[in-house]
């Protein structure tokens, strides 16, 4: 079908510490690519920016790499509660569930809730809402996450969140290689910009693991996600630092005002690095532009461009913002 415009996609698995070796970078772009590869097979058939998304962001949370929905951490008292976001950029259409449990996919809920009149739904609503929609029920934890909070249990959860961003080894099996227990948060996400020339953006999350019960994430606010019709933007990282700079809305606005995404990102990540805040984004704008940024050593990122797949895994540690 002939497009009316190039469709672009940016997905993550999170940021964290640099990956050391090829088999962990590698071992992540065999998690990353093939979801690229979908996606944009999708956005070649005329697929819709939100059902793209969605899509991708199905496919990271059914990879037990990532922290967000199979390999969830485990918050405090043993119990995995999700979040996830969805918005459509050109309704500017903003749907999200908060710590919703025994569900495969939580980005399902939020788009059920883009055509709701309540658009965000927490723990026992989003319970609810399962039901409604007949979801079976689902158990999205891993040994790997369950071994991860008995041992934190044992030193009586001295650990303000878990180390969940795997830096997988040399072993192509995700519950038996090494993990790096210095790396940060993770999160999932998906920016799209599909034939039509629509944005939409998705984001799903575990939380940061062992935390309070009750605790919020970024990933169902726009601070961690957030689209206009000019620019969408998906973030990762510590979602109290994503919060503190309402990172996604700051970059979005900035670009529906006028800023070029580049100088957008770079002002944010600037701002952002001066205080210190560990965190990461995806970003995509109306004009095709594919942007990401990190304060930490590296974020899980892939893309394709309308020519080619690439990805971030191997920046120089000291980058921070990049752009196509």
């Amino acid at each position: 079908m002939e497009l009316d415009v190039q469709p672009k996609v940016i997905i993550h698995g999170g940021a964290g510490s640099s990956l050391h070796g090829k088999g962990g970078v590698e071992a992540v772009r065999r998690s990353l690519y093939p979801v690229i590869e979908d996606v944009y097979a999708l956005l070649l058939e005329g697929k819709s920016a939100c059902e793209a998304v969605v899509r991708g962001c199905q496919m990271l949370e059914d990879d037990p790499l990532f922290n967000a929905g199979t390999g969830s951490v485990l918050q405090s008292d043993g119990q995995i509660r999700m979040s996830a976001a969805l918005m459509d950029g050109i309704a500017q259409r903003f749907s999200g569930t908060i710590n919703v449990s025994r569900v495969q996919h939580p980005i399902e809920l939020a788009l059920y809730l883009q055509n709701s009149p309540d658009r965000v739904l927490s723990d026992f609503g989003a319970a609810e809402l399962l039901r409604e929609l007949q979801l079976p029920s689902y158990d999205p934890i891993t040994e790997r996450r369950l071994n991860e909070w008995l041992q934190e249990r044992q030193e009586n959860f001295t650990k303000t969140m878990a180390a969940v961003v795997a830096e997988v080894g040399v072993g192509d099996d995700a519950d038996t290689a090494v993990v790096d227990t210095s790396a940060r948060r993770g999160t999932i996400g998906v920016v799209v910009l599909d034939s039509q020339g629509k944005l939409a953006s998705g984001t799903s999350t575990g939380g940061k693991g062992f935390e309070r019960i009750g605790r919020v994430s970024d990933s169902a606010m726009p601070a961690g996600n957030y689209a206009t019709a000019h620019a969408a933007v998906s973030c990762t990282g510590i979602g109290e630092d994503i919060i503190d700079e309402c990172l996604a809305a700051r970059i979005v606005v900035r670009v529906t005002d006028g800023m070029s995404l580049l100088d957008a990102m770079q002002r944010s990540f600037t701002e952002a690095s001066d205080r210190q805040r560990d965190l990461g984004a995806i970003a995509l704008d109306a004009s095709g532009a594919i942007a990401w940024g990190k304060t930490s050593d590296v974020i899980l990122a892939a893309f394709h461009n309308g020519d080619r797949i690439g990805d971030t895994l191997e920046l120089p540690v000291g980058t921070q913002v990049g752009c196509i």
